[in-house]
């Protein structure tokens, strides 16, 4: 790449052409120095054929993501084989998805089973409770090819009963962290973090994050906040008219520490023996997105927004995004983050079917798509669902009307792009053909190949390569127009 003219003031640039660049179109630099011209596509939403996993399941059960061997993981009591704690390894191709065998990982009557991916060993921890020996339990799984295996079973730091588990991967510290109701401490709110060695693990001392005793806690479910690495739990208190609750930790070695507790304004999610819904981090607002099922609110779907600050986080008041009954005791709402989309996918069992809902975070607000009916049945349990990163989908897991375990592969609507925030690099001053040395006009100099502009007016590159007055998504600012044909690009 050759810079011409004075690189303090105004610059022409000279590269060779990735494609063909036709004059005036708007220019990337990409990795290799070459430079191509701004392009997008709108990808469409997409959902793929049910593929069951198991005949009969019941209960809580877990799903995550192996990035290492790019297979979805389910965790689940096989109601068909004395209630063991199962998983099965699932492959995705397009929108289908299809499973190995499954393989028992508990050869005991489990329950409340949760699992997380631990990227740093690349591992699949899963966290259950052993109703034989009345103790929660964690053990590390190995994904080769479309199987997995497991070491052997570690005790949660509790001495009787753990309930409501739900797990998460603190990337910063590399741990695994479960949260728990603990009968062996009056139902305390407590969690442990788990450090994965090989194929065993271990754990640290609990912490409490709820320090009231009776009913306790209920329905955690755990996000990572990436930016401030921080461990977001949110949780029903039941202890407390059943509201909707959340909190902050802080994992330190092999331990984890709270902040104080906060309230979602205007909720009350009294949803009994089922889940107090979903949490998910959006990394483009630096967001936490919380939804739940309230029956202060006729049981509709509600969302509240969370920001993490320090060892806190405070709640935007809740607003409704489905406003049907989900059912008396029905599971509630589950959510995932899709980074490539910058979108939340929300996935809630209705009264007669199953829907599926796309969300864009904005400040402390949330717009919903209208839903997408995703299985016609009565409620049923759900998984999270998981982003699987390398085929850039979704996929969700639910019991369906016949007892299956079954899944679903779900591709969210987005627009694609080569334009980041960084990349733009101006105008293409003449026609080139790919392979061609080409002459880009860059910072402060005057592209003379527009048309239809309004001088004076601020222009923003958009998605697809053309030229807005209001910025994208990424905003890159082109330049100011200085005439219906002129523009003077960015500085």
């Amino acid at each position: 790449m050759e810079i011409i003219g004075n690189v303090e003031k105004d610059a022409q640039v000279r590269a060779v052409a990735s494609g063909a660049l036709p004059s005036g179109d708007t220019v990337i630099v990409n990795a290799d120095g070459t430079v191509s011209v701004v392009e997008g596509s709108n990808i469409s939403s997409s959902l793929g054929s049910a593929t069951a996993f198991e005949t009969t399941i019941k209960g809580f059960f877990g799903s995550s993501y192996d990035s290492n061997s790019n297979k979805v993981v389910f965790a689940y009591k096989d109601e068909g084989n004395s209630d063991y704690g199962t998983a099965v390894v699932g492959t995705i191709s397009g929108t289908s998805i299809s499973f190995g065998t499954p393989v028992v990982y508990a050869s005991v009557n489990s329950d409340f089973h949760t699992c997380a991916f631990d990227s740093s060993n690349n591992k699949v921890v899963v966290g259950y409770n052993d109703n034989v020996n009345d103790l929660g339990k964690a053990i590390v799984g190995t994904v080769s090819g479309t199987s997995i295996s497991f070491g052997s079973a570690v005790s949660f730091p509790a001495s009787n009963v753990c309930n409501y588990i739900s797990s998460v991967f603190d990337s910063n510290s590399n741990k695994v962290v479960f949260a728990y109701r603990d009968a062996g401490a009056s139902q305390r709110g407590k969690a442990a973090v788990a450090t994965v060695s090989g194929t065993s693990l271990s754990f640290g001392s609990a912490g409490t994050f709820l320090n009231t005793t009776g009913n306790g806690p209920e329905n955690m479910c755990m996000a990572f906040d990436s930016v401030n690495n921080k461990v977001v739990l949110a949780f029903q208190d039941r202890n407390d008219s059943n509201k909707a609750k959340g909190i902050v930790g802080t994992v330190s070695g092999t331990n984890i520490s709270f902040g104080s507790i906060s309230e979602i304004p205007s909720s009350s999610a009294d949803i009994a023996e089922d889940g107090m819904g979903g949490i998910a981090y959006d990394v483009n607002s630096e967001k936490i997105v919380v939804v739940y099922r309230a029956s202060s609110v006729s049981n509709y779907g509600r969302v509240s927004v969370g920001t993490v600050s320090g060892t806190s986080i405070s709640f935007a008041a809740a607003a409704t995004f489905a406003s049907f009954t989900t059912g008396t005791g029905a599971q509630t709402p589950k959510i995932v983050y899709n980074p490539t989309a910058k979108k939340v996918v929300v996935v809630v069992e209705g009264t007669s079917q199953n829907n599926l809902y796309e969300g864009v975070v904005s400040g402390d607000t949330v717009t919903f798509s209208s839903p997408l009916a995703y299985a016609a049945s009565s409620p049923r349990a759900l998984s999270n669902p998981v982003y699987a990163s390398t085929p850039d989908k979704v996929v969700i897991g639910y019991q369906a009307d016949n007892n299956n375990g079954t899944s679903a592969v779900y591709q969210t609507a987005y627009t694609s792009t080569n334009l980041t925030s960084e990349n733009f690099l101006g105008f293409a001053a003449h026609t080139y053909a790919d392979t061609q040395s080409a002459l880009v006009n860059s910072t402060c100099t005057v592209d003379r190949n527009q048309t239809g502009l309004t001088a004076g007016q601020t222009y923003y590159v958009q998605t697809d390569g053309s030229l807005g007055t209001t910025a994208g998504d990424p905003s890159v600012v082109a330049g100011t127009a200085i005439s219906s044909t002129e523009i003077i690009v960015k500085g």
